[in-house]
């Protein structure tokens, strides 16, 4: 093989690697910030154990989440959850303790 090619790929190699790379701390600094948005959210009501100690599906979070949603509302809380929050949560927790 020609030293030109195989320089060539190498570089292309290199090039996705870091890129992976990249895109792996992407997702991981979102579900940080997910997670404390969780946590700051959820524990204005009540301890983030008592979610963390259950597993449902990602359709039952978002039941869970809007009708803490709503629970906020009545219950005047100080802050909101907006729609593109509970989404975030719903998918944090889905994540994290979805259905076993």
């Amino acid at each position: 093989m020609r030293l030109g090619t195989v320089l060539c790929l190498t570089s292309l190699a290199a090039a996705l690697l870091i890129g992976a790379a990249a895109a792996a701390g992407d997702v991981s600094d979102e579900q940080a910030k997910s997670k404390a948005l969780f946590e700051e959210r959820c524990s204005i009501c009540h301890g983030i154990d008592r979610p963390l100690s259950k597993n449902k599906t990602k359709e039952e979070w978002q039941a869970t989440v809007k009708r803490m949603r709503e629970n906020f509302k009545k219950l005047k809380v100080r802050g909101t959850i907006t729609e593109e929050e509970a989404k975030r949560i719903v998918d944090y927790l889905a994540t994290v303790r979805g259905q076993k």
